[in-house]
């Protein structure tokens, strides 16, 4: 009963904030309900027993890349009344494509269960541990798949980067070499005021 009663909630806040990331006006706030879909999505992988599926999907999409896109969307000055102004004349045609995309997926599910086979854990697999079973698949049969993972992981954290870090007139930039080159003269004047000459 308890675990029925929590997956009935964790799917319907995901759901909900699934929704929430797509109806949002503000991207901000997006990214925030994506977040929560993030780790709703964790404890129904924990639910199922996936407890390393659950901890990955918080430590790398809750930490690294929601947070990434958090932190682009509010770097980046973009003007969104201007996105939004020619937005209804595609709804039509996203309803369609939604529609579409929705029942492929319905038709696969009932494909994939009717034709699932049964698998059975061999016996030197069954004292193993969940997440040592995924580090032996992982790390032999695909490791080159995985290195391709995090190389394109780190060419967006470069593209984010470089997205962010425009140089604009207006704004005044630190010259780290200008402030250590300096010397005692250019910055240091001593005058010589006589007795009954200063400013009083």
């Amino acid at each position: 009963m308890i675990a029925a009663t929590a997956f009935y909630l964790f799917s319907t806040i995901l759901l909900l904030s699934a929704l929430r990331v797509i109806t949002a006006s503000n991207a901000v706030h997006s990214v925030l309900f994506l977040i929560l879909a993030f780790f709703n999505a964790a404890g129904l992988f924990v639910l199922l027993g996936a407890e390393f599926v659950a901890m990955i999907l918080v430590i790398v999409y809750v930490g690294a890349v929601a947070v990434l896109f958090l932190f682009v969307v509010m770097m980046l000055d973009v003007d969104f009344q201007n996105l939004r102004q020619g937005a209804k004349s595609y709804i039509g045609a996203g309803l369609v494509f939604g529609a579409i995309m929705l029942a492929e997926l319905v038709t696969l599910y009932f494909a994939w269960s009717e034709n699932q086979p049964v698998a059975v854990a061999p016996k030197e697999m069954s004292d193993v541990t969940n997440t040592e079973q995924i580090g032996r698949v992982l790390y032999t049969d695909y490791v080159y798949a995985f290195q391709l993972a995090g190389l394109i992981l780190l060419v967006a954290m470069i593209g984010a980067i470089v997205l962010t870090h425009r140089r604009r007139p207006d704004v005044r930039r630190q010259k780290v070499a200008d402030q250590v080159s300096v010397k005692r003269d250019d910055v240091l004047e001593i005058k010589e005021v006589k007795s009954g000459q200063g400013i009083l």
